[in-house]
């Protein structure tokens, strides 16, 4: 395995959702690239398990999945209008489970490295809801940046 110093990031994947962590990640994310000069991943995973269906207030599954897909968009644009100045930036927006489909894009785009947030799970709560983080360190088989929770961020 090469040593950290003698790595090339060329291909930087950010994972992204709505929250303040994964806004730190971000801003930390295009602050890397900017300096090594490398092509930049947006991934905001469309989580099916947040569908909210409703048929008495005649909400579709198909409705809930237009709204989930517009959020993840909007959140990119919003993102790339904030921390702009990078040259080329790839926007993936994938339907499924969140650790899953970071890390087949991060495998399919060619990624050198992902950055993400924390959260502030632990103990019982990280048993019970298990932890994306952990299994994309875990399996991911390329460097993981962690950017980590701060209770005084705002983007």
């Amino acid at each position: 395995m090469k040593s950290f110093r003698s790595m090339e990031f060329k291909k930087i994947l950010i994972a992204i959702e709505d929250s303040a962590n994964a806004m730190r990640a971000a801003r930390t994310g295009f602050a890397l690239a900017h300096q090594l000069s490398a092509k930049l991943g947006l991934v905001y995973v469309v989580d099916k398990s947040r569908e909210i269906v409703n048929a008495d207030l005649g909400i579709t599954p198909e409705q809930s999945g237009t709204v989930l897909l517009n959020e993840a968009e909007n959140t990119l644009e919003q993102l790339i209008k904030m921390y702009n100045g990078i040259e080329e930036i790839f926007r993936f927006t994938p339907e499924g489970s969140p650790e899953k489909e970071i890390l087949k894009i991060a495998k399919e785009w060619g990624a050198d490295l992902i950055v993400m947030g924390t959260h502030p799970r632990s103990g019982l709560g990280r048993l019970l809801s298990g932890s994306i983080t952990e299994y994309i360190i875990r399996h991911a088989g390329i460097p993981v940046m962690l950017s980590p929770v701060t209770e005084s961020f705002h983007p």
